[in-house]
């Protein structure tokens, strides 16, 4: 389990800090663009009241405590089956990289009624106009190793 928490803390704390230092020290809340290595990397500032590229944003309000509610929920159960389930490092670091993208996002409902979202990447000619943040990374790069690196013993099914 201490690699499980370790990695839900490592993202947690990461995304947080990004976003107090990006978001508040530089202000991208007021300027709401920043170019950084144009058109690799900019910041701007979006909020999504919804999930993954603004699905469901404009829901009522309660959709916010549901999303929260739901965050937390998913988590205490990733955590008590990945603490069950995943004898390798990396896939226990896969489920605390979700754990702590979750509920990171779940913070910044709970502070700003919103999700916090500021990187901004295009390449090659493709310009992206979605943004996303750390917890969004860890949610995604934990997915894909409990996905690519399964290590459970579960019957599979054959059909």
């Amino acid at each position: 389990m201490r690699v499980i928490l370790l990695s839900a803390l490592a993202v947690f704390g990461i995304d947080q800090f990004s976003k107090w230092a990006v978001v508040h020290k530089m202000n991208l809340i007021e300027r709401l663009s920043v170019d950084v290595l144009p058109p690799l990397l900019n910041f701007r500032m979006g909020w999504n009241t919804g999930i993954n590229f603004g699905l469901f944003s404009g829901s009522p309000e309660i959709m916010r405590y549901v999303l929260v509610t739901l965050a937390i929920v998913v988590s205490g159960f990733l955590l008590w089956w990945g603490n069950r389930n995943l004898g390798r490092a990396i896939t226990q670091m896969g489920a605390g990289a979700i754990i702590g993208g979750a509920l990171a996002n779940a913070l910044d409902r709970v502070l700003y009624g919103a999700v916090a979202d500021f990187l901004n990447m295009s390449c090659c000619g493709i310009s992206n106009p979605y943004t996303f943040n750390i917890a969004d990374i860890g949610i995604f790069a934990g997915a894909f190793a409990l996905v690519a690196f399964d290590d459970t013993k579960g019957e599979q099914q054959t059909g």
